[in-house]
């Protein structure tokens, strides 16, 4: 049966009421039957929305063309307004809703087989488009409210376009409420326009601009505004109310931005009571029930209409008399940028206000109050922007991809986007994964494709069949796309509050959904009676009808998944699978706590970086608002301000980086050869819109760049040797280098022999172009080397870059130091601490080794040195030396190394060769530090102790480790005890031979004193051990006469007359040890010769018991005329200075010569020089007023060889040489003789004598 059949059988009698478009009907029915496309434009009330669909019901009866089993298909852009419309259609047709005429929304169908009229909503029309492309079903498509020009308008407009061209039997009609129907005439090639008029009484326009108190300061914002203009309008709609009310009687009708407005004005007029007033919402997610109520007026009150823009033109309310326009409306724009849609409050357009008013003149004289002044009227845009303009196109993009209607940039819109957003519409499209690079569908685009869902939302169902979480995303997604059905009155917020606790979540507000949807449906399996559900939803602060709603959404999504083929999981899914799932359709919707969120007052509060730079927030009713996790996403970010993420969740980076694979900026970093695992690894930095989500993670680099991984292989692991592999290939090659390397350090000619780049040629010819790792390479190996077994041996021509020119001689392994072979070091690396060449040697050799071995260092750098020490010396004794390499190779020939200093020996040669005479303050210049010998000292171990190019600062550092160890390493030594009170370890050689290592060595033993007793050791040096043993001897007398030395004690506690003069130098305590260490060196050995058997030593005990006694006088006598010429001398130093050079010269002689322990620490024998010198200093400062001249000539001479002798000193290390020592005294004996004649000197002594004698000095070697 066809839908006409029950239209033809009986005859359908059309009539049409008493409104402007029907006196236009002739009109519009000729141009039905003569043209395709008709513009009808007519003002609100003109009666276009329901006549029209009859005059088109009309003209097809009378049309031959007319082909059975068509519809009538009419759209309207609210599904409120396609019930009504439909239900007054087939009122004034005379058939029941669902019959002749029918209508479809989402959730409710009542077209029937017989059906001729379908009223539907413009987004049912386009989800029929993709499975009937041609709209076959309908051979006439009437497009009302077009003026609105939403997304699914625009869309239908370029799509019937192009539909036109491809159906000749189909006729579309376009409908507009404003005066701009010349732009849908010109858009379907200048289809016919005819106008109808709808205003039937005039109206009245008053201007009622809101009076606002402005601030004292200026405002911070304009959130600020927006939270002033609430109370402001309410304040105005009142007065408004209370103006319309004293005129008379009628309705009023009051348009709000959106249903919050409206609650909050609908309370503040019920506590206002206007008199015997009922006060109606009206918005399209009212009930059914509550939308009839609108339709229905009573006589007995007056109405006040609180309405959102539903009602400009969409539906007609009854009974309308007074209209109050505030002038503004929620509108929905997209951010290109930030990738969020900001719900704002706008001004509307001068054509919407201009519907607004229209809407009172159709009963009565109208009067419409603005609530904004007439030039804020007149500076309006004239019409609203197309919602295409402001929206993400990502939608419209993919369903033309479905339809094949190709590119949206070649589409026929009315109003093309801007490219700008075009592209955001192909960006969410890829992050979708549902466009490839290219720009093509992927699979997950068409499948996309299918569902007339969100884009976002049909990734998330998509993703959940592979995470195995079908069931729960559904009734997330399902969430996402209805209002949220939680309430929260301002006067009650503290107990929703509590009551939604219920249904939270700390780590998510989308498992809050699933709490709150597992909780329903329990309370719908157990209910008892409808009204029992809807107070319990209630009392929980919860919307019965949002419930209602998604639920039907969640059944609908249910049926679209099981016709794609996705089944739901039998388990429930956990926590991450979800939340992986949901990240493929929120990527853009990420954010990461700031490094700053500390510094903010308040949580949450813009600490979070989003995607592409933006700055956001968790809403503070989100359950993570005060727990501020470090990685989120939202399900959406609104602008209000400031940015806000709703409905969030905690996620981990690693989710983000899988949902995001196709996504993410990689960086790689510092790609480099890795010996452990055998494979070129690099460093990655992965990011997703400007986030980070890896800072730093090695990954296996060969596949990402093959090429390069090869080079990096073939120079880490075959050139540089860095491989772990016991093959004989590898093992022979890293012989040859090394060989060649050791060979270029010794020359000193680094890279010049040994050529890499050569090498990487020869490898890079031999392998294959695909291996990188180390795994490849063995198995190419091993078939390679089955046919050819050296194919991997290198040979000296390979690697050699020229003739290979050093002499092994010349740079020997080794050096015998006291006849044990010491390792030699190379390395050429100028500026390293072990430039040139180093000289292990071991701890107990620091002290055997001759500094003129060191000195030399090996023949392959001797000559280089030599000829940088000759170019050092003055030009006019480095002439008759050139050339000087001659003179080198001279030197060379008759030069025997080691015997002397290298520069002693060489200026030694000048003299006789050239009778030049060198002084070594003239070998001036410094050498690189190459050709000074490292010394490297090690211990047993072969530890280093330290090292250094200066032999006299290591001995100074280790050489008392160095004695003491030197016989701590000996075989079976019988010189090696300590605690020794006694002479009881038999004879004392100077000098025994013992072995150590293996190697035979001379030791020289020695009593050393540790304090309370002495030790036994083998030292290193004789002269060390004769000295050292000479100390421990006094010990083992001191310990053997111990009743004489503690009445010695007793005696010198007694001297307090001496300790009183003592006080500048010491305490009593210190002057009486200091006396008894002097006594008993003096008295116990003296001058003696040293015991080395027992009986010796008894012999000099019974020899030195009686000069205790003696030396004890003598000592005692000597100190106190030496401090008594100190006060003298003090004294006179502390007078008023009148000859200030030489009283200078004179306090610091003073100090030089009585330092705090001059008693122990000058020499016996200089001792009692000491008052002859002190009185020679009184005498000086007695001549000085008669012979100051002369006085400065002698100071001068003596300080010039003072200095000298200072600045040698202070290059001792260790013991000071004896003849230095000599030359200090005689510099004392020096200044008697300049200055206190009378007092004599021991032998000659003048300036001339000892300039010469230093000459002789300054020659021999400090060590």
């Amino acid at each position: 049966m066809t839908p006409n059949t029950s239209i033809t059988s009986k005859p359908l009698h059309i009539t049409y009421p008493d409104l402007p478009v029907s006196a236009r009907r002739d009109d519009i029915l000729a141009a039905l039957k003569t043209n395709r496309v008709l513009i009808l434009c007519g003002e609100t009330g003109s009666g276009k929305t329901t006549q029209i669909p009859k005059m088109c019901m009309e003209a097809r009866l009378g049309s031959e063309a007319a082909r059975p089993g068509k519809l009538i298909g009419c759209t309207q852009p609210r599904r409120i307004a396609a019930r009504s419309v439909a239900a007054r259609i087939a009122q004034e047709l005379g058939s029941e809703l669902g019959g002749i005429v029918g209508y479809k929304v989402r959730f409710t169908d009542t077209v029937r087989h017989d059906t001729a009229i379908k009223v539907m909503t413009d987004g049912i029309l386009l989800a029929e488009s993709q499975g009937d492309p041609l709209l076959s079903r309908y051979d006439t498509i009437i497009i009302d409210e077009a003026h609105e020009r939403s997304l699914n308008i625009d869309f239908l407009l370029g799509y019937l376009k192009t539909l036109v061209e491809k159906r000749d039997d189909l006729r579309v009609v376009i409908t507009s409420a404003t005066i701009d129907a010349e732009r849908f005439s010109k858009h379907f090639n200048d289809a016919p326009v005819i106008e109808v008029s709808g205003r039937t009484y005039p109206v009245e326009i008053r201007w009622r601009p809101i009076e606002r108190e402005e601030p004292a300061a200026p405002a911070k914002g304009e959130r600020e505004k927006k939270d002033r203009d609430g109370p402001d309008q309410i304040a105005a709609i009142l007065d408004a109310t209370d103006e319309l009310a004293r005129l008379g009687s009628g309705d009023i009708l009051v348009f709000l931005p959106g249903e919050r407005e409206i609650r909050d004005t609908a309370e503040a007029l019920r506590k206002h009571h206007p008199p015997g007033t009922e006060i109606l919402p009206l918005f399209s997610r009212l009930s059914v029930a509550e939308q009839d109520a609108i339709f229905k007026p009573t006589n007995a009150l007056r109405r006040i209409v609180l309405a959102t823009n539903v009602a400009e033109t969409s539906l007609t309310v009854p009974g309308i008399r007074y209209v109050i326009d505030p002038g503004n409306a929620r509108v929905k724009r997209y951010s290109a940028r930030n990738k969020v849609e900001q719900l704002l409050i706008e001004k509307i357009s001068q054509a919407s206000a201009n519907q607004r008013a229209g809407r009172c003149g159709r009963v009565a004289d109208g009067i419409c109050i603005r609530l904004y002044d007439e030039a804020d009227f007149n500076n309006r845009p004239r019409f609203t922007d197309p919602e295409l303009l402001r929206s993400s196109l990502a939608g419209v993009i993919l369903r033309m991809k479905t339809l094949g209607l190709g590119d949206v940039v070649g589409f026929p819109f009315i109003d093309p986007p801007s490219s700008r957003l075009v592209t955001d519409g192909y960006q969410l499209l890829a992050e979708l994964h549902a466009l490839d690079e290219a720009g093509q569908l992927t699979a997950i685009g068409k499948k996309l494709g299918k569902l007339p869902l969100d884009p976002r939302i049909a990734r998330m169902l998509l993703a959940a069949e592979q995470q195995r979480c079908v069931r729960e995303v559904l009734i997330i997604a399902s969430a996402l796309s209805v209002q949220d059905p939680r309430d929260r009155p301002m006067e009650r917020a503290q107990a929703a509050d509590e009551k939604h606790k219920l249904f939270a979540d700390e780590r998510s507000d989308f498992m809050g959904w699933l709490k709150l949807w597992r909780w329903y449906e329990e309370q719908v399996q157990h209910k008892k009676t409808n009204r029992q559900l809807q107070t319990l939803l209630q009392d929980h602060f919860l919307s019965p009808r949002r419930m209602r709603e998604w639920r039907d959404i969640h059944g609908q999504l249910h049926a679209q998944m099981a016709e794609l083929g996705l089944r739901e999981n039998e388990k429930d899914a956990g926590y991450d699978t979800i939340h992986q799932a949901l990240l493929t359709g929120l990527l853009g919707n990420i954010g990461f706590k700031s490094d700053d969120a500390k510094s903010r007052p308040k949580p949450g509060e813009g600490n979070y970086q989003g995607a592409r730079g933006i700055k956001l927030s968790i809403h503070p009713g989100s359950a993570l608002a005060k727990k501020a996790p470090k990685w989120i996403m939202a399900a959406e970010l609104t602008d209000t301000g400031r940015l806000l993420a709703r409905t969030v969740a905690e996620v981990r980076p690693e989710w983000i980086e899988a949902a995001g694979r196709h996504l993410l900026t990689r960086m790689f970093i510092e790609p480099h050869w890795e010996k452990d695992g055998a494979r070129v690894v690099a460093f990655e930095r992965v990011s997703l819109y400007g986030i980070t989500l890896v800072p730093r993670r090695k990954i296996h680099y060969g596949p990402i760049d093959p090429v390069l991984s090869r080079e990096l292989f073939i120079r880490g692991a075959l050139v540089a040797g860095e491989y772990d592999t016991r093959a004989p290939w590898f093992a022979h090659n890293r012989a040859l280098i090394q060989e060649i390397e050791d060979l270029e350090h010794k020359a000193r000619k680094s890279g010049v022999w040994l050529d890499e780049e050569r090498i990487f040629r020869i490898f890079d010819a031999r392998i294959p172009a695909d291996l990188h790792n180390g795994a490849a390479f063995e198995k190419w190996r091993a078939e390679a080397e089955a046919a050819e077994p050296k194919i991997l041996f290198l040979k000296r021509e390979d690697i050699l870059g020229e003739a290979l020119g050093a002499d092994h001689a010349l740079f020997p392994e080794t050096m015998a130091v006291d006849g044990v072979t010491c390792r030699l070091k190379y390395r050429f690396e100028p500026g390293h601490p072990l430039d040139g060449v180093t000289l292990h040697l071991p701890l107990y050799l620091l002290n055997r080794i001759e500094p003129a071995q060191v000195d030399w260092l090996v023949p392959g750098l001797i000559r280089e040195k030599l000829t940088l020490l000759l170019k050092s010396l003055p030009k006019d004794k480095r002439r008759p030396l050139i050339p000087l390499p001659d003179t080198v190779t001279a030197f060379l020939s008759v030069a025997k190394p080691g015997e002397q200093t290298l520069t002693a020996a060489l200026a030694a040669f000048i003299h006789k060769k050239r009778g030049i005479d060198i002084h070594p303050d003239e070998w001036k210049g410094e050498l690189p530090a190459h050709l000074h010998m490292n010394v490297s000292v090690i211990d047993d171990s072969g530890q280093e102790l330290a090292s250094g190019r200066d032999l006299a600062a290591l001995r100074q550092q280790l050489g008392g480790a160095a004695r003491i160890t030197y016989g701590g390493g000996a075989e079976d030594s019988e010189f090696e005890r300590t605690g020794l009170v006694e002479w009881n370890f038999g004879d004392l050689p100077e000098q025994v031979k013992f072995k150590r290592g293996g190697r035979e060595l001379i030791g020289y033993p020695a009593l050393v004193d540790n304090g309370e007793s002495v030790d036994l050791r083998l030292l290193d040096a004789p002269d060390v051990a004769a000295m050292e043993t000479r100390r421990g001897v006094v010990r083992l007398l001191r310990i053997a006469l111990a009743a004489q030395f503690k009445q010695l004690d007793k005696d010198l506690a007694r001297e307090t007359a001496l300790a009183l003069k003592y006080r500048s130098f010491g305490s009593p305590e210190q002057l009486r040890a200091a006396l008894i260490d002097a006594i008993a060196t003096r008295a116990l050995l003296g001058d003696d010769d040293t015991p080395r058997d027992a009986k010796a030593f008894a012999k000099q005990k019974e020899r030195a018991k009686p000069k205790i006694s003696v030396v004890k006088q003598a000592l005692l006598r000597d100190v106190a005329e030496i401090l008594d010429l100190h006060a003298q001398v003090t004294a006179r130093l502390a007078a008023k200075p009148q000859f200030t050079a030489a009283m200078r010269d004179e306090t610091a002689h003073l100090a030089a010569l009585l330092p705090p322990d001059f008693i122990t620490a000058t020499p016996w024998t200089h001792l009692k020089d000491l008052p002859r010198y002190l009185r020679g200093i009184l005498k000086r400062l007695e001549k000085l007023p008669a012979a100051e001249q002369r006085d400065s000539r002698g100071m001068a001479g003596v300080l010039t060889l003072q200095n000298k002798y200072q600045a040698r000193r202070g290059q001792v290390k260790g013991e000071v040489p004896a003849a230095l020592e000599d030359f200090r005294w005689q510099l004392e004996e020096l200044r008697i003789s300049l200055f206190a004649q009378e007092l004599k000197t021991p032998y000659p002594v003048s300036a001339k004598r000892l300039d010469k004698l230093w000459n002789e000095l300054a020659r021999q070697p400090l060590y």
